[in-house]
């Protein structure tokens, strides 16, 4: 059983490194001089071995060029996105499971219709829409139209139906309205699935690449994916082959050091339990 169990961590281990291979690559690059670089991309072991070493592109980035305030404004829309997706979804999901009000079949299927519908499809009446507002080229654009996710609301609601109806009413007893049940009752309990929903919602704002792309004309206003990308399709204008996989290096930290703090949460998304918590 236990010669089984090392057979199979050898074979899932060839394919886990394999898949690994760009992404070592990519750091050992970055720790490389861009003379050496510009001569070859593999001076010793299939290049994945930095030598000779340096940490001149990192430097580099944190002094020259706009790579810091792209990093800042993904900072910020990722971080203003999460906010307000956590806000709406968690509101309207309570709304939708415990309170009863108008319509209230019809708000639910329209929300399921709204996990049907790509997100690519309403780019250019959302893109008239903040033109007529004057809001590209500002947080505004970048973060608004991602805040209301049918997938969170859905998620939340799923979840508050899952809670014991007496849990509520025993608070009702006691004579506490339903605002202050949702923040001091129910809140408490959905810890879980937000932030499951917070870490997916992050994660997907740091990714994202067409809607920055759309909205943000001015290099000022680049996420970090947006303005790699501009270096990358301007390879020729860019300080050099290390810089590049340095600022990739940078870019994909965040998402890195979240994943290996928050691993839990986010294997539980993937799996049939993660919207309960």
């Amino acid at each position: 059983m236990n010669r089984s169990y090392y057979w199979l961590v050898l074979l899932l281990s060839i394919p886990a490194f394999v898949w690994l291979v760009p992404t070592i690559w990519m750091v050992s690059l970055s720790l490389q001089p861009n003379e050496v670089l510009a001569r070859t991309t593999s001076t010793t072991a299939w290049g994945l071995i930095p030598i000779p070493f340096t940490l001149d592109n990192y430097a580099a980035l944190f002094t020259f060029g706009q790579t810091p305030l792209w990093f800042l404004n993904s900072v910020i829309v990722s971080l203003g996105m999460t906010l307000g997706v956590l806000t709406v979804s968690t509101t309207a999901g309570y709304a939708l499971a415990r309170l009863e009000f108008p319509f209230k079949k019809v708000v639910v299927i329209v929300c399921l219709i709204g996990l049907m519908v790509p997100e690519q499809a309403v780019f250019i009446p959302l893109y008239t829409m903040f033109a007529d507002f004057g809001w590209h080229n500002n947080y505004h654009a970048l973060i608004l139209p991602r805040m209301a996710v049918p997938v969170g609301v859905f998620l939340m609601m799923q979840f508050f139906k899952g809670i014991p109806k007496d849990i509520e009413e025993a608070a009702r007893l006691d004579g506490v309205g339903w605002l202050r049940i949702f923040w001091y009752v129910m809140l408490p309990l959905a810890r879980p699935a937000m932030m499951t929903l917070a870490i997916l919602t992050f994660l997907y704002a740091w990714n994202d690449y067409l809607w920055p792309l759309v909205s943000a004309q001015q290099r000022e206003f680049f996420t970090i994916t947006l303005g790699l990308a501009s270096i990358q399709s301007n390879f020729a204008q860019s300080e050099g082959l290390g810089r590049v996989m340095a600022s990739g290096v940078i870019a994909s930290l965040p998402v890195v050091i979240l994943f290996l703090i928050f691993q839990r949460y986010v294997v539980q998304a993937m799996t049939a339990g993660g919207s309960k918590g």
